[in-house]
């Protein structure tokens, strides 16, 4: 399985609408990424760095998919209409980082690896 985290920074005076984002913005993700194969998607909102921190991030996008290059091609085809759906709720610009998951940690005790190829 593979991650894909966009990542908006918490820059002082800036501006992000988390309800639009969460509903529409997320909405339009699904419907343009689940062709090229997303499984799911969550957003976290950043609430503390730390230690009395501020959140690095305002918010965090994950969108999980099944193959390393799903969100390379599903970006190719539809990546122009998201792009052009970001400053209807930031003007921040995001961070992006594609990740593989190898280990998922369960609450109750049972502990999954992730198969590689």
């Amino acid at each position: 399985m593979y991650k894909v985290s966009v990542m908006y920074p918490n820059q002082k005076g800036s501006r992000f609408d988390l309800e639009y984002y969460r509903t529409t913005h997320m909405a339009l993700v699904e419907k343009h990424m689940k062709p090229f194969g997303l499984l799911r998607a969550e957003v976290l909102r950043g609430i503390s760095g730390g230690g009395g921190q501020p959140a690095p991030y305002v918010c965090i996008g994950n969108l999980y998919f099944d193959s390393a290059d799903g969100y390379e091609k599903g970006g190719t085809a539809s990546g122009g209409i998201l792009r052009a759906d970001i400053p209807n709720f930031t003007d921040v610009t995001p961070t992006r980082q594609i990740s593989e998951v190898l280990t998922i940690r369960m609450t109750a005790g049972l502990d999954a690896t992730v198969a590689t190829p």
